[in-house]
C-alpha cells in the first residue's frame, strides 16, 4: 500500500509539469508589458527596459518557465504587480478560507443528497422518486450566484438575520456554504440514486432479506456500503470544483478566498498572482484526486487487495 501511495504521487510529478507548463504558456499569450504596469506612466525608456532585465521578461520562454518552476519548488512563485506581496504567501493565506467554504458547503450536500438519493432509489417510479429528480434538477440548473443573491435578499435585507458579505464569524459561513452546498447536493444525489438503483438489483440484496436481515440493515449495511465508490468519486470531484471554482459565490458574497482573489487579479491584470494561482489549484486538485483514490480501498476490500498485490 505504501508503494503504491509512493508510485502515485511520482505519478503526480508529470501531471503538475504539463498542467503548469500549459497554464505559464497560456498566461504568456495575454499580452501586455508587465515592466510599463510597474514603471508608470513617468518612467523612461531605459528604467522600463531595467525593469525588464530584472523580471527575467527579455529571456526566452523556457528560460523563463525553468526560472519559475525552480522558484516554484521553493515557494518563491514572484511578487504580484498590483500588492507588491509575495505569491505563494498570499495564496496560502486566502487558502485557509476557501476550505472552510468548501468543506462545509460539502458537508451540507453530503447531509441532503445521500438519505434523498436512498430514499428516491427505494421510491423508484413513484411521486416521491419524481420529487427528488425535479429537486435534483432544479438544483443543478439553478445558477448559484442567483441563488446567492436571493438567499441575501430574503436573509440579510428582508429577515436581517445574517450577514450579506463578508467573513465576520460563524454567520458569515452560512450563506455561502448553502449557496455552493445546494448545487452540489442535486448532483450528488443524482450519482447516489443511480449507484443504490444498481445495487437493490443485486442478489445479494435479495439474500439479506432471505436472512432475515431488517429492512434498515440490508439498505445500509449491505447496499450503501457497495454504491459508495461512484458516490465517493462524486464527492471528490465536487470538493475540487468547490475548491477551485467558486469565484462566482466568493464574489457574491466578498468571501476572502482563492475564487476572489483570482478573479480581481484578473480585473487588475496581475499575471503573477493570476498564473500563481491557477497553477497551485491544480496542484490541490490533483491532491485531492489522490485522496480520493486512496479513500477507495478503505470502503472496497477488493480495491485494498489489489493494492497489496501491487505493494
Amino acid at each position: 500500500m505504501i508503494k503504491y501511495i509512493l508510485k502515485r504521487l511520482v505519478m503526480l510529478i508529470p501531471v503538475i509539469l504539463v498542467t503548469s507548463f500549459i497554464i505559464y504558456w497560456a498566461m504568456s499569450l495575454t499580452g501586455g508589458d508587465p515592466a510599463l504596469m510597474l514603471a508608470g506612466d513617468n518612467a523612461g525608456p531605459e528604467q522600463i527596459e531595467q525593469i525588464r532585465e530584472d523580471l527575467g521578461l527579455n529571456d526566452p520562454f523556457m528560460v523563463r518557465y525553468f526560472n519559475y518552476m525552480k522558484g516554484m519548488v521553493t515557494g518563491d512563485m514572484g511578487q504580484s504587480y498590483v500588492t507588491k506581496k509575495d505569491v505563494f504567501q498570499t495564496f496560502m493565506e486566502k487558502l485557509p478560507n476557501t476550505l472552510q467554504l468548501g468543506g462545509a458547503a460539502v458537508l451540507i450536500a453530503v447531509i441532503i443528497s445521500i438519505p434523498l438519493g436512498i430514499y428516491t432509489a427505494i421510491n423508484q417510479n413513484t411521486w416521491k422518486d419524481t420529487a427528488g429528480m425535479v429537486f435534483a434538477l432544479f438544483g443543478t440548473s439553478m445558477p448559484n450566484f442567483w441563488l446567492g443573491l436571493m438567499l441575501i435578499i430574503l436573509f440579510s435585507l428582508k429577515l436581517g438575520v445574517l450577514p450579506s458579505g463578508g467573513k465576520t464569524g460563524f454567520s458569515s459561513l452560512i450563506l455561502p456554504a448553502v449557496t455552493v452546498g445546494f448545487g452540489l447536493a442535486a448532483l450528488i444525489t443524482r450519482t447516489t440514486r443511480s449507484s443504490m438503483l444498481d445495487v437493490i438489483r443485486q442478489d445479494y440484496m435479495t439474500t439479506a432479506r432471505a436472512k432475515g436481515c431488517s429492512e434498515k440493515r440490508v439498505i445500509f449495511n449491505h447496499g450503501l456500503k457497495n454504491a459508495l465508490i461512484p458516490i465517493i468519486t462524486a464527492i471528490g470531484l465536487q470538493m475540487s470544483l468547490v475548491i477551485t471554482g467558486s469565484v462566482l459565490a466568493e464574489t457574491v458574497f466578498s468571501w476572502p478566498g482563492i475564487g476572489r482573489l483570482v478573479y480581481d487579479s484578473i480585473s487588475k491584470r496581475d499575471t503573477p498572482m493570476v498564473t500563481g494561482a491557477i497553477i497551485m489549484c491544480s496542484v490541490l486538485m490533483c491532491i485531492i484526486n489522490l485522496v480520493v483514490d486512496l479513500i477507495y480501498a478503505f470502503f472496497d476490500p477488493r480495491i485494498k487487495a489489489q493494492y497489496s498485490k501491487k505493494g
